[in-house]
């Protein structure tokens, strides 16, 4: 059930309150030791699925510690305390928290309107206001809102979670805080039910399954740069073959351009000015400096520009997955969600302006076709102008206007997300979100139109008047970064692929030696089809083979005795079943090339949740 902005608000006011508490049982913790003075308070936002609150304190916490605060929490909310609000003067506010470094930071902040009390820059046009929270003996810097007193959070719906490491401010040059991360519900089912779904993030996550499916390995002499191992790098290159192929069909170019570019590429696209401290620099001596490429961008532009072009070249569909690289804080990085190096499915459609709607009404069904094939649903954001951006504002409302029609068309007005001022500096966008088995929702493609990148770089055609004309372009990828969206993948299938995408498709299990050459003449002929297959070392037990291979979510197990010998058959048992069926070797290869050619999505293999 879709939750409402009532309930939304409700639970915002609840953690936000619940936090405070918090605050209140860390304190307490080190108080019942004689350590409360030396306990430094940061700041203690709620969050999408809970709230955390950084301290400063003297030692570093443990599990007993967490146990002990969430006992403390709960009580203190079971006792009604009320929250009561008071404006503080600078001098007030100075005095009261002479003790907290980091609520004097906030304090100089508020007061210079530039920060609220969590260290988030003021809403335009707010006034900076000192205001404080206070319940039984404790008190916060803090705007709101609360609950009225603590017995509005239900203690069996309150859970301390985990703790974390976390820069003050989000910077790697200022002090390591620790971090409590906790959540609170209005209801304990929906607790259980939160705490499934992480339960099953863990149980799914693409780092651990990654090293257990030997999909890909994350070295630190590399950050953020994957090595794709034989399995992973199949499973990689399955998607790239998938995507090449369908973009064939849709009438796309591919091309490959260079890896590094002198920085004269980089000063005509705007990204040396723009986009400069994501980028990989290589100063090669005084007089020449290389960016390595973070973008296909301004390589398509030069592509287009080889040669004359016409009205009736267009759209022209340049498509390209090199590899990119992006320089991001070392504090960013996560697994293959957030890297340094990564290729995505990326394409540049050179249109005349009438052309843009019917473009996008393309770029969007090929978008469908690839998500329903990985059974994944995807809903619209659209992305404005951002603060900063090249060209004028005219085209740039123009573009936007397009924009707007097209997603009033295809989600319906009112039907899709809108994030102002979150365009590329070049032009508006819309971003794919998409929805994984746990309903998570992920930043994937994206498709933005550029009126300024093609003037930039001279791009021009000959119209069917003569004259000469800039082209628009469309940027445009659809599973997004490849790494991320395997990442995801990952996740959202819990490592159990579906057939055509699994890195090996069946795995042979001979029962003894004698029926290893029977063995060794069905894996003859399943490679001749085609068909990804492992014959293990046959040294190892029956039972142990099978459950390596069920363990690596192999989706097709393949047992041969004596009556498959005779028989010409295999026994075969798929990963989730403990049955097995017989079958002819014609009979299993035609079956698992059909569920190649139809590119079938299977289950995603989810745990029970709890009952509502």
């Amino acid at each position: 059930m879709a939750t409402t902005d009532h309930a939304k608000d409700e639970l915002h006011r609840i953690r936000h309150s619940a936090a405070h508490v918090l605050a209140q049982a860390v304190r307490d913790r080190f108080k019942k030791d004689g350590q409360d003075g030396e306990v430094q308070f940061g700041i203690g936002p709620p969050i999408a699925d809970g709230f955390y609150y950084d301290f400063v304190l003297p030692r570093s916490l443990n599990d007993d510690d967490l146990r002990w605060i969430e006992k403390r929490m709960k009580k203190i909310v079971s006792q009604r305390h009320t929250f009561e609000q008071s404006e503080l003067s600078p001098e007030e506010a100075r005095e009261m928290f002479a003790d907290q470094p980091f609520k004097l930071e906030l304090i100089d902040g508020i007061l210079e309107g530039a920060l609220d009390e969590d260290g988030e820059p003021l809403p335009e046009g707010q006034a900076p206001k000192l205001t404080v929270y206070r319940h039984a003996d404790f008190a916060d810097l803090c705007g709101g809102p609360h609950v009225e007193d603590t017995r509005q959070i239900n203690p069996k719906a309150l859970k301390v979670l985990s703790i974390a490491g976390a820069y003050w401010r989000g910077d790697e040059k200022r002090p390591m805080l620790q971090r409590v991360y906790a959540t609170a519900f209005r209801t304990k089912e929906e607790l259980d039910q939160h705490l499934w779904r992480l339960a099953e993030a863990e149980r799914r996550d693409h780092r651990k399954l990654g090293k257990q499916l030997e999909l890909f390995h994350l070295d630190p002499t590399a950050p953020g740069m994957p090595y794709w191992l034989p399995k992973g790098f199949k499973l990689l290159t399955t998607l790239i073959d998938f995507w090449r192929e369908e973009h064939e069909k849709a009438g796309y170019q591919e091309i490959s351009t260079p890896l590094v570019n002198a920085r004269q590429l980089w000063d005509i696209s705007g990204h040396w000015e723009h986009y400069q401290e994501n980028m990989f620099i290589c100063p090669v001596d005084e007089h020449r400096t290389y960016g390595v490429k973070p973008m296909n961008c301004p390589n398509a532009m030069v592509v287009f520009n080889l040669k004359t072009r016409s009205y009736r070249d267009l759209p022209l569909r340049l498509s390209d997955c090199d590899v990119l690289h992006r320089n991001e804080r070392s504090g960013a990085l996560h697994g293959l969600l957030r890297v340094q190096k990564f290729q995505q499915d990326d394409a540049h459609i050179f249109i005349t302006p009438d052309m843009i709607e019917e473009e996008y009404a393309r770029v969007l069904a090929l978008t469908d076709h690839f998500y329903s094939i990985f059974g994944l649903t995807y809903t619209l954001r659209l992305g404005t102008r951002p603060e900063k951006f090249i060209g004028d504002v005219e085209t740039w409302d123009r573009a936007e206007a397009a924009l707007r029609r097209i997603l009033d068309t295809k989600a319906g007005v009112g039907q899709y997300l809108v994030e102002d001022g979150d365009g590329a500096f070049y032009g508006p966008k819309v971003d794919i979100l998409m929805e994984d088995a746990l309903g998570r929702q992920w930043q994937m493609g994206t498709i933005q139109l550029d009126f300024q990148l093609p003037r930039r770089f001279n791009c021009r055609y000959v119209d069917s008047d003569g004259a000469e004309k800039t082209p628009v372009v469309v940027h445009r990828v659809i599973y997004g970064s490849l790494e991320r969206f395997i990442g995801i993948l990952i996740e959202h299938t819990a490592g159990a692929f579906p057939v055509w995408l699994s890195p090996v498709q069946a795995t042979l299990v001979p029962i003894a030696d004698r029926h290893v050459e029977y063995a060794e003449a069905v894996e003859a002929r399943l490679k001749a089809a085609r068909i990804r297959v492992e014959h293990p070392d046959a040294g190892s037990r029956m039972n142990a083979r099978i459950r390596q291979a069920t363990l690596e979510k192999v989706p097709f197990i393949l047992v041969m005795g004596d009556t498959e010998v005779e028989g010409g058959t295999v026994a075969v048992r798929r990963r989730d079943s403990k049955k097995s069926v017989t079958l002819s070797v014609d009979d299993f290869i035609a079956g698992v090339q059909a569920l190649v050619a139809s590119r079938a999505a299977e289950s995603t293999e989810l745990s029970p949740a709890p009952a509502e």
